[in-house]
């Protein structure tokens, strides 16, 4: 297990890393001011990916026992088959749905305050001009379970009368206060085991 010692410094860095990133965002938070501007942040992305992230790095160490798969027994190679398609299980779809929805969104703001009226989606510097009367439909995706680690990975499509397609996931930000500000347009639910865009 040499593998070990080397991946140890690696996570305790990674650890010390993401708990100072995450007590300075803690701490800055009590002097800001609510935005109503959301792009795909640090923080946003590290509440999102939390779980398949921890749970890929505890298995890890058991996915690098098959480098040693000759000298381990047949009931250990068995057990070590069942934890592997567990971890990757459970972590690889919600890390593929970051990744799909980091390269929709990358270029992505959402400016949005519900009571000031106001949903504008810029891409990259560009603001794309529409109202509540340019939405033909609007599409909300949804897992279909609450319990899986990629349960919190959703998206809004709003189609335009110009035939373009604004795609806002939630690595932007929490996706239910702008269904409910959408919700006098026509609104299709839909929900999905992945949701992949």
């Amino acid at each position: 297990m040499k593998l070990l010692p080397f991946l140890r410094p690696l996570l305790e860095a990674a650890a010390a890393i993401a708990l100072m990133a995450v007590g300075l965002r803690f701490i800055t938070s009590f002097f800001a001011s609510k935005s109503r501007v959301y792009r795909p942040t640090f923080l946003r992305q590290f509440a999102l990916a939390f779980w398949p992230l921890l749970c890929l790095g505890v298995g890890l160490p058991f996915l690098g026992s098959f480098f040693y798969i000759g000298t381990v027994p047949l009931y250990e190679q068995v057990l070590l088959g069942f934890i592997t398609a567990v971890v990757l299980g459970f972590s690889v779809p919600a890390l593929v749905l970051h990744a799909q929805y980091y390269a929709r969104n990358l270029d992505t703001t959402l400016v949005f305050d519900p009571k000031q009226n106001i949903l504008e989606v810029y891409e990259g510097r560009v603001r794309i001009p529409f109202g509540k009367s340019d939405l033909i439909r609007v599409e909300r995706v949804t897992c279909q379970s609450r319990r899986m680690f990629w349960s919190n990975y959703n998206y809004i499509k709003l189609h335009l009368r110009t035939g373009e397609v604004l795609t806002l996931t939630s690595l932007l930000t929490r996706l239910d206060p702008v269904a409910e500000f959408l919700r006098n347009t026509p609104l299709e639910h839909q929900q999905r085991w992945f949701c992949f865009v």
